[in-house]
């Protein structure tokens, strides 16, 4: 059952549909997101946040660009146009890809130049870390700014840089980090010379990651570290690990844990490959075996790690990323197969509830959205979104498998054609191999159980089971 939050925005962009919103192709062809070629004041149901869950007709939502706003995306959208690589223009087209930090360690010169050009372009203008201030050389964006910036490269399908070292750790370093390590490493991180990966799940402490064992024992100015840990994303072309690990085992399992940060090269690590049922190799089992690491590697203060690692900065919360990533889906599925090979392809004749479909996928992302500019608005007002983020991240990783289903559906037996180079698979079996690759979606990030669970108790105040 669909939460009244939920239905009362499919209610709304029904009634758009029936308007007119949506053609019979189901695109209007125009640009979305907040842009003034969307803009029009609409009706909008508000949320309360502080007691029942009810619905009503609130204020109006202007969807406008600000004089500043509207220069800042035409100043995003030009540097994109001017300066992403030719491999990054048509990566649908042209067949698999492992992101920039991969791009980084390819074996091809071509495509590592890409990569270091992509990067390059982007630190010109502080952009490769856009929510860090401006002192540590970032662009210092407000948040308002940052979903701009990203619903731009989101557009164009452009790849983000810096990965989790600009994402994660950069954020912490400045909040919690000594003077010499923001100085080590924080130049590092914007100039991709080093890349870095995350240690934090376990085999046993997933969900409950505050249950992890790693231990790690003083011995005089180094730490000793012993255990392991589990699906460890681009561990095998990262540079660095920050990883959280056991220092006091016989405090609160909140407490006890301290945050370190380590080459990933040091002797005692090992990595064993993990390869999904796609067959591509992006996560990794890590072993530590009696690494020593210095004391000094420890970030913030000894068992507090815990909290060390919550910290955020100012960071743009949106997702707007996987509304355009969807939407950006739909309009390509749509445009092939209304082609001639699509139409040879497809089942939309003799399946018409297949068009249903599509357009359902369509109002869904109109949906994830609307979760996207709810959030950002609150954080321009100097709110911490809590259950909505919650609400957007399952939303989404729900819709991207919905999406892949349809899109399999669509083709019938094509679908069965893994290769994407071959003359058979439409649209490169982008939705083959999304069917497979999105399974983890409502898994990975925190499972759509545990998002659940947040916007039962902090959205609609009901109580823990």
């Amino acid at each position: 059952m669909k939460s009244p939050l939920v239905s009362g925005l499919f209610t709304m962009f029904i009634m758009y549909a029936v308007r007119g919103r949506l053609t019979s192709s189901g695109l209007t062809g125009r640009s979305y997101g907040r842009d003034s070629s969307r803009a029009r004041h609409v009706p909008v149901c508000v949320w309360r946040a502080s007691g029942a869950p009810a619905l009503e007709m609130g204020e109006n939502v202007d969807w406008n660009d600000s004089p500043e706003q509207a220069t800042f995306r035409q100043e995003v959208r030009t540097v994109i146009q001017a300066k992403l690589p030719e491999r990054y223009r048509n990566m649908d087209e042209d067949g698999e890809f492992g992101g920039w930090q991969s791009d980084r360690k390819s074996d091809d010169p071509a495509t590592r130049q890409a990569a270091i050009d992509w990067a390059n372009a982007l630190a010109e203008k502080g952009w490769v870390a856009p929510q860090w201030p401006k002192e540590y050389g970032g662009a210092g964006l407000s948040p308002m700014e940052q979903f701009i910036f990203r619903q731009e490269m989101a557009a164009a399908g452009a790849p983000a840089v810096g990965g989790m070292g600009v994402q994660m750790l950069g954020p912490t370093l400045i909040v919690h980090g000594s003077p010499e390590q923001k100085a080590e490493h924080l130049p590092k991180i914007l100039s991709g010379e080093v890349a870095w990966c995350q240690g934090y799940s376990e085999p046993g402490s997933g969900s409950d990651l505050a249950s992890l064992q790693t231990r790690a024992v003083r011995d005089g100015d180094d730490w000793v570290i012993n255990g392991q840990k589990i699906w460890t994303s681009g561990a095998h072309t990262a540079d660095w690990m920050f990883a959280l690990v056991r220092t006091d085992p016989d405090a609160p399992k909140h407490r006890g844990i301290s945050f370190v940060i380590m080459d990933r090269h040091t002797p005692g690590i090992s990595l064993r490959p993990l390869i999904n049922m796609g067959w591509t190799h992006g996560f990794n089992e890590t072993f530590f075996e009696d690494v020593r690491i210095p004391a000094k590697n420890t970030v913030g203060e000894v068992n507090r790690g815990w909290y060390v690692g919550a910290s955020l900065l100012d960071f743009e919360r949106s997702n707007i990323q996987g509304a355009m990533s969807a939407r950006r889906t739909i309009s390509e599925l749509i445009a092939y197969v209304k082609s001639d090979a699509g139409k040879a392809k497809s089942q939309l004749e003799r399946e018409p509830v297949l068009r249903h479909e599509i357009a359902q996928a369509y109002v869904e992302s109109e949906v994830l959205f609307n979760f996207s500019f709810r959030i950002i608005s609150m954080q321009n007002r100097g709110l911490i979104p809590n259950y909505e983020a919650s609400t957007s991240k399952l939303y989404n990783s729900e819709l991207v498998q919905r999406l892949a289903r349809t899109g399999t559906k669509v083709f019938g037996l094509y679908s069965n054609v893994w290769d994407g180079k071959s003359q058979h698979a439409p649209m490169n079996a982008r939705f083959t191999q999304s069917y497979v690759m999105t399974v983890p979606m409502t898994i990975a990030g925190g499972t759509s159980e545990i998002q659940r669970n947040v916007i039962a108790t902090r959205g609609l105040g009901l109580p823990r089971g």
